[in-house]
């Protein structure tokens, strides 16, 4: 099993910079950052992208994998998007991921600062739908065209094309039926963050019915579920994962026997989400990512 680390965008380059540099000497196998205009509770506070966040991080470690976690249609448009990635990929020689979903309710301040359209569920995956097509295209193909009914590119350049091959591997954020079928047909990677609950029992009999979904997702479109990376967002639970190395080992534990391959946690903060303390990740690397079972 893998471990990931999801550092926010909110600190000056001087105070985040530590922390990715960080996240690689700890072990960590891949560490991320959120991909929104401006997220929650933390809108009236410091904000940075996304991209130029991965692209320093990319200058000072060597090792980690990068992503975004997650990016989505409300603010991206595939085009520009794609050249974004091509260069990210390149900067980080190969070691970009892009987590890419629908996009949710809680980023409806990117939908209200765009004065975007509301749409429904069914608009959301179809727009989504349409992304990941998009996106997929103009990564593997030199002068694509794409003709639908949110996103458009006509001769659109892809050169000189990723570093990684036939392109950059997409982790498709998923706890819906058509979403995962995207997963299944795009992915590299499937995270979930579950479907809720208001105990983590509940939320981890959540995940477990999910996985089933999932699995049969696979058969459905013929893939060796063997060959997906599974990710489970831990702190999508009603308890934070670092709350404790108890509570992290234990959702290690749960995680690998429902048969995912990474587990990613967040970076403890010092109010508000993700309340924690550095001493409790500094713990967790000491004895628990040295003993991560193997997948």
């Amino acid at each position: 099993m893998r471990a990931g680390i999801v550092i926010l965008p909110e600190d000056r380059w001087w105070a985040a910079e530590p922390k990715w540099r960080a996240a690689e000497e700890y072990g960590f196998d891949h560490a991320w950052t959120y991909d929104h205009l401006g997220w929650r509770s933390l809108v009236d506070g410091p904000w940075f992208s996304a991209v130029p966040t991965l692209t320093a991080a990319a200058m000072v470690t060597s090792r980690i994998g990068l992503g975004t976690f997650v990016a989505s249609p409300v603010a991206r448009h595939p085009v520009p998007f794609a050249r974004e990635l091509i260069t990210l990929d390149d900067v980080s020689d190969g070691r970009f991921v892009l987590g890419v979903g629908a996009g949710v309710e809680h980023e409806r301040y990117d939908v209200q600062v765009l004065d975007g359209p509301r749409l429904t569920n069914r608009q959301r995956v179809d727009r989504f739908t349409e992304f990941a097509e998009a996106l997929d295209g103009l990564l593997m193909t030199d002068r694509f065209d794409y003709s639908g009914e949110y996103f458009t590119a006509v001769g659109a350049r892809n050169l000189p094309g990723t570093v990684q091959r036939p392109r950059l591997p997409f982790v498709v954020a998923a706890n819906g039926p058509r979403t995962m079928t995207l997963a299944a047909r795009f992915g590299a990677g499937w995270v979930t963050t579950g479907r809720g609950g208001t105990t983590p029992d509940e939320w981890w009999q959540g995940v477990a019915d999910l996985v089933k979904v999932f699995d049969q997702r696979l058969e459905d479109a013929g893939r060796d579920g063997s060959t997906m990376q599974r990710y489970l967002s831990l702190d999508a639970s009603p308890t934070y994962s670092l709350s404790s190395v108890a509570v992290f080992r234990e959702g290690v534990e749960r995680a690998y026997a429902l048969g995912f391959t990474d587990v990613i946690s967040h970076w403890p903060r010092s109010s508000g989400p993700y309340e924690g303390h550095e001493s409790v990740l500094e713990q967790v690397v000491d004895s628990v990512l040295p003993e991560l079972p193997e997948k």
